[in-house]
């Protein structure tokens, strides 16, 4: 690096023509031709010339010096690199199975452990079940025992005697039990029959809608719906009503009634609606509804 730092301290190519003059004198002296002052501090130039080429030859084979020394410096550099990453690759692999091999054995023991523990288990497992067996078995004789003692057969006594006796014995009830419970299932029944009785019966009624249409415009339609409103039967009740303009200045009567089904029907309504002659040319059933 010094021979690089020597060329560049060196200032000698920035006066290269002056550098130029100074070789040519020189050789001219050298040949016999005379020199003037002039060409005498051409000639110590041309000295400095001659001394800065050797600097410079000499520096730069300092740093091809440098460099080689350099890349032998790396190669060496290199191997020794690579067999310093792989014994640490290996030392890595060794530690990794030395840790292995060690929760193995850690894992061993802990089996070992759990093994010895089931066994302890087993052991008193087996200990109270023979406990067990042995306290059961004087019960199980004292319950054969005790059960068998029960079992008896009935006597049979033989009667010889007279037929009073025979009828004591009651094989299959008596008459006055059915009679007893015939009349309380009868009474039951009365009973409910009251009852659904007193509760007041739904009736079936129906929103009926009719017209009824005149004869003409000249018809009187308030005394149409005057002969109308005069029909009375039991569970009839008449409604709103009102005219409705059909054509030609004839307009018909619209009138709404409610009905119990069981008493009025609809043919009955239209026979008597129709009765009026003089009024009423026909009636129709717009609207039928349950209520």
């Amino acid at each position: 690096m010094s021979g690089l730092q020597g060329l560049a301290q060196e200032n000698i190519w920035f006066d290269k023509s002056r550098y130029d003059e100074a070789e040519k004198r020189f050789y001219e002296g050298e040949n016999g031709i005379p020199q003037t002052s002039q060409e005498k501090d051409a000639s110590s130039i041309l000295q400095d010339i001659a001394k800065a080429r050797q600097n410079i030859q000499q520096s730069l084979a300092g740093v091809k010096t440098a460099l080689h020394g350099s890349k032998g410096h790396t190669r060496a550099q290199k191997p020794r690199e690579r067999k310093t990453s792989q014994n640490a690759s290996k030392s890595e692999d060794q530690s990794e199975l030395v840790s292995r091999l060690k929760s193995l054995e850690q894992d061993n023991k802990n089996l070992h452990k759990v093994v010895d523990d089931l066994r302890a288990v087993l052991s008193k497992l087996e200990t109270r079940m023979a406990l067990l067996e042995k306290s059961q078995a004087p019960a199980s004789k004292t319950v054969t025992v005790t059960k068998a003692a029960p079992v008896q057969k009935p006597k049979v006594e033989k009667h010889n005697g007279a037929d009073d006796d025979d009828d004591d014995i009651d094989l299959f009830g008596s008459d006055e039990e059915d009679e007893e419970a015939e009349r309380i299932k009868a009474e039951r029944v009365k009973e409910y029959a009251q009852r659904k009785a007193k509760k007041p019966a739904l009736i079936a009624k129906s929103s009926i809608l009719l017209d009824v249409k005149p004869w003409d415009d000249e018809t009187d339609m308030s005394k149409l719906e005057e002969c109308v409103r005069s029909i009375q039967m039991d569970g009839l009740l008449w409604g709103a009503s009102k005219l409705v303009p059909v054509g030609y200045g004839i307009k018909k009567l619209q009138i709404s009634c409610v009905v119990e089904d069981d008493k009025v029907g609809t043919d009955i309504l239209e026979e008597e609606i129709t009765k009026f002659e003089d009024y009423v040319q026909s009636v129709d059933i717009a609207a039928f509804n349950k209520i």
